[in-house]
């Protein structure tokens, strides 16, 4: 998830660089942190095994 974050963050300053509009803020991280979280539980990457 930290990953995801950091992509986000990223995003924001990628969208700032450019000077888009304010509506961009709101849908490119958020879009990031959802699809990246379901994809990401869909192929088991957050499932943590037992013992680990």
């Amino acid at each position: 998830m930290l990953v995801l974050l950091a992509l986000a963050i990223g995003a924001i300053a990628l969208l700032a660089a450019v000077k888009a509009d304010a509506t961009w803020f709101t849908i490119v991280p958020l879009g990031i942190l959802f699809v990246g979280s379901a994809v990401g539980q869909s192929l088991g990457w957050f499932n943590k095994k037992a013992g680990d």
